[in-house]
């Protein structure tokens, strides 16, 4: 069982939300990544999706585009987010550990070198934006050979049978994106995205995830009623971004916090 997995289950058992941050590898400095990764964790992180920076982020809105940018301009590439995802291991070996981002990255490196550097380092699942399901059976098969789980994105569109393909596919849980558009696009309709996961629910046994959406405390709140995890990610990128390195872990810690409060409530 992965870290993931161990994770919902005790969740699940306990009723509990997962509560999952999301940030990209290397913003506002690399020099800050495994700390930040280290604050999120003992502010009730559950969890952490740790972007991969790359040019040419399609699913993401400004926000996360923009992190990537400034990630790039300090040239952190998939080998140095590898790094500092073992960097983070070295004292935190339970906190699993997702890594989102694009194809071209891992194929850049070969998916095989990929799958195998990203279990050496600790990683626990891989979500990749742009392969799907139909293409990717290898590499799904190469992360569960090397105890990794493959999350896979459902949205608003996707059809009855696109979810069967892909619940047949994935591990660990499922993300689904509560809205038409890229990351912080819109405001999220609960109601909507309530009814939503409870199709889904009704065609598997993994978590759902809800993401793309969730832009407050209030929110989370709303979305921890129906979903399993709560993904907050360009929330957590503006806090980033609007912060000092003096009051960067400050921040960072206390929308966690109030998070953390919202989902537990």
């Amino acid at each position: 069982m992965s870290r993931i997995q161990t994770v919902f289950s005790a969740f699940k058992a306990n009723h509990k939300k997962a509560l999952i941050p999301y940030i990209t590898a290397g913003d506002p400095h690399p020099n800050h990544t495994v700390a930040i990764l280290h604050t999120l964790v003992k502010s009730g992180a559950d969890m952490i999706e740790l972007g991969i920076p790359f040019s040419d982020p399609m699913a993401d809105g400004p926000v996360i585009q923009r992190a990537s940018e400034r990630a790039l301009l300090h040239k952190v590439g998939l080998s140095k987010v590898l790094q500092m995802v073992k960097e983070f291991r070295l004292t935190d070996t339970k906190t699993p550990i997702i890594l989102m981002g694009y194809a071209n990255p891992i194929e850049a490196m070969g998916a095989e070198k990929f799958i195998q550097a990203a279990k050496v380092v600790g990683v626990d699942g891989v979500l990749t934006v742009d392969y799907p399901p139909e293409e990717c059976k290898e590499f799904i098969a190469g992360l569960q050979a090397a105890g990794m789980d493959s999350i896979f994105l459902l949205s608003p569109t996707s059809d009855a049978a696109r979810v069967d393909l892909i619940v047949n596919q994935a591990s660990g849980f499922l993300y689904y994106v509560s809205l038409k558009g890229v990351t912080g696009a819109a405001n999220m309709d609960v109601a909507q995205v309530k009814a939503r996961v409870a199709e889904i629910r009704s065609k598997t046994n993994l978590p759902i995830g809800v993401g793309f959406g969730v832009k407050d405390a209030a929110t989370a709140k709303q979305v921890a009623e129906f979903a399993d995890a709560i993904v907050v990610g360009s929330r957590m990128v503006v806090t980033i971004e609007n912060s000092t390195e003096e009051n960067l872990m400050h921040n960072i810690s206390q929308l966690m916090q109030e998070l953390r409060l919202a989902i537990d409530a």
